[in-house]
């Protein structure tokens, strides 16, 4: 049966949290903020982040965590997106008030707006609601078997759904400790997975590489750890070989998106969740975990149809026996570190440049981080990639999105269509 957040959360919360998350509630409540309406804040991950999630799904206000590295154009979008009745200007002093012990929202209600790039270069924001969420933290807690004797690292953004499901909502449905991480650092990382005795841990491949180079690694650091699940690119047969021996843990793929959390791992459909593919192999998704759609009505459209169904933008196989790969993707994006990048957006800045006549961005992989972002410039005046990493900093661009590598070319290769030929880009010498 669906239930809130609020509900599911608040079941097993220890007396400290619980006491917490209601002075919280009604500090929001003290400031204006109704049902219905929403909280914004910009922080990276730490132990506020979690009861500002709670007071504000007790409350059945949505969250609109905004990702701690973006920068201030993409704040202003995001908030002019969502209109919240409160911006919480810094989480070291929350507002407190008369405590709110129950509300009970009801599951339907919008519990958070996630931000993620798509190729219309904006960032989109992902609606949620409290009963998916919930739904999708109480079933991952069971099919990774996970107990009250866990506990989580979380250096994913919890502005991200891998930070916000792993992090915050389904250690609250067990419970097991999180112990947030504000930045990634691969040899801090090893210490509190000693230190903390971390048994569970979910990122992209790039974490645990990292790891597996510092030269302080040793198996006894990481005895404690159990449970490694990891997606985005990069996550092959050969990574999860490694991994194992090197962490002497289970290390599952996981396949999922923010508008569709973790709806397989390694290869299987999780739960009652439906795939199928398209004519044009696309897979499309639909089920309980999936998202209420977009903020903006016309791209919700496209992909979010009125029976359900989810457009994932990638492409795959599902054999007679259900096992599913994923083989590519429609949607041009980045996946670099676990944090996905709009080719488009890039772009866009990149030809705002004066000197730059036509620019085409695109992932190229790489050992460490997945992929990287690497930029095709038809220029009028000669460029390279300090100019490039200076035009993103004065356009006030999170660091992440600059581009790695810059090539430039005569002019860019088009097919019949007038599109780049990006694969002839590819082609080209460094």
């Amino acid at each position: 049966m669906t239930v809130s957040l609020d509900e599911a959360l608040g079941r097993v919360a220890s007396p400290s949290l619980s006491k917490r998350v209601a002075t919280l509630a009604g500090g929001l409540l003290d400031l204006g903020v109704e049902a219905g309406d929403a909280v914004a804040w910009q922080s990276p991950n730490r132990e506020e982040v979690d009861w500002l999630y709670r007071a504000c799904w007790r409350l059945g206000v949505t969250a609109v965590p905004l990702h701690h590295l973006a920068g201030e154009a993409d704040v202003k979008r995001m908030l002019d997106a969502t209109r919240p009745k409160v911006v919480i200007e810094t989480l070291d002093d929350l507002p407190e008030g008369p405590p709110v012990e129950q509300f009970w929202p009801h599951p339907s209600q919008r519990a958070v707006v996630l931000f993620t790039s798509g190729t219309s270069g904006a960032p989109k924001g992902v609606m949620h609601s409290q009963g998916a969420l919930a739904f999708k933290a109480l079933q991952m807690a069971g099919v990774h078997e996970l107990r009250p004797d866990d506990c989580v690292l979380m250096p994913a953004p919890c502005a991200h759904i891998s930070g916000l499901l792993n992090g915050i909502t389904l250690p609250g449905v067990v419970p097991f400790r999180t112990v947030f991480m504000a930045r990634w650092d691969p040899a801090v990382a090893l210490g509190l997975i000693e230190s903390e005795r971390v048994t569970f841990m979910v990122g992209p491949p790039t974490f645990f590489i990292s790891m597996m180079q510092q030269s302080g690694f040793t198996p006894e650091k990481v005895a404690s750890l159990r449970l490694i699940s990891s997606g985005g690119a990069g996550v092959s047969a050969a990574f999860v070989r490694d991994a194992e021996h090197a962490f002497g843990a289970r290390v599952k793929r996981t396949y999922g998106s923010t508008e569709a959390p973790s709806v397989i791992t390694d290869g299987r459909a999780i739960g009652p969740v439906e795939l199928r593919v398209d004519d044009n192999g696309e897979l499309l998704i639909r089920g309980e975990e999936v998202a209420l759609g977009y903020l903006d009505p016309d791209a919700s459209g496209e992909v979010f149809s009125a029976d359900g169904w989810y457009r994932s933008g990638d492409l795959a196989t599902i054999a007679a026996d259900g096992t599913v790969e994923i083989t590519g993707r429609l949607k041009d994006i980045v996946i670099r570190g676990g944090e996905n990048i709009s080719t488009a957006e890039v772009e866009a800045v990149l030809e705002s440049h004066p000197a730059v006549v036509h620019a085409v961005v695109l992932g190229e992989p790489d050992e460490l981080m997945g992929e990287r972002v690497v930029a095709y410039l038809e220029t009028t005046a000669p460029m390279d990639l300090d100019a490039v990493r200076a035009w993103f900093a004065e356009r006030q661009v999170a660091k992440f999105k600059t581009p790695e590598r810059v090539v430039v070319v005569d002019s860019i290769p088009l097919l019949p269509t007038g599109k780049p030929d990006k694969e002839r880009l590819r082609s080209f010498p460094v």
